[in-house]
């Protein structure tokens, strides 16, 4: 009897669709372990990141990643909803410039957009055809409705309360993501080839 000297892996194993087409900037970063499934085109434009184990499904429709946006490790982009009711937009997820989609997130497909500079937080679900404004922050474990409207600045606590972010700091924030894309540029390996046809 032989011994195997790799350790199995406790996770489940995850099974990958069919092969997305993608449309990549020449200047992204994309983790080797990241997933893109689904039969509907995957574009990610200049200077984003997306992190190890990061899942991008366009089975439901396009997926489009702006520019200089992070895509955080275990978030889902493009999960179908549990809602049946056919979509009228062709697009699945539109993740806006600069915005950041943090670790465990949910993003379901069909007609959903993520406005600018948002953060969607933490383990935070948006729902099928939600719509983000400019500069929201979505806190850790918030859940967005299906279709709904979230209005520019605005702040949702995962207990449902809202309030509007009238600091006033967007170049700051802009600022500061840039320079965390420069540095996540240098710690993750980049294999874009991997990804496409």
């Amino acid at each position: 009897m032989s011994s195997s000297t790799k350790r199995q892996s406790v996770l489940p194993r995850v099974h990958s669709g069919p092969k997305a087409p993608v449309n990549f900037s020449s200047s992204i970063t994309i983790a080797d372990s990241a997933l893109l499934t689904g039969n509907h085109t995957i574009n990610i434009s200049s200077e984003s990141v997306v992190h190890p184990r990061a899942k991008l499904d366009s089975a439901n429709g396009r997926i489009t990643i702006g520019r200089r946006c992070i895509v955080h490790e275990r978030t889902n982009i493009g999960a179908a909803s549990a809602d049946p009711t056919p979509s009228e937009s062709r697009d699945g997820v539109v993740v806006s410039d600069y915005a950041t989609v943090e670790v465990g997130a949910v993003i379901e497909s069909g007609g959903t957009v993520i406005g600018e500079g948002c953060v969607v937080g933490v383990g935070s679900r948006v729902g099928k055809g939600a719509k983000l404004g400019k500069q929201c922050i979505l806190t850790p474990k918030s859940v967005i409705r299906p279709g709904e409207v979230v209005p520019d600045f605005t702040v949702v606590y995962s207990n449902g309360t809202r309030r509007l972010d009238k600091r006033g700091v967007t170049d700051l924030k802009n600022k500061a993501q840039s320079r965390q894309i420069e540095v996540l540029r240098k710690l993750i390996p980049s294999n874009p080839a991997k990804f496409q046809p």
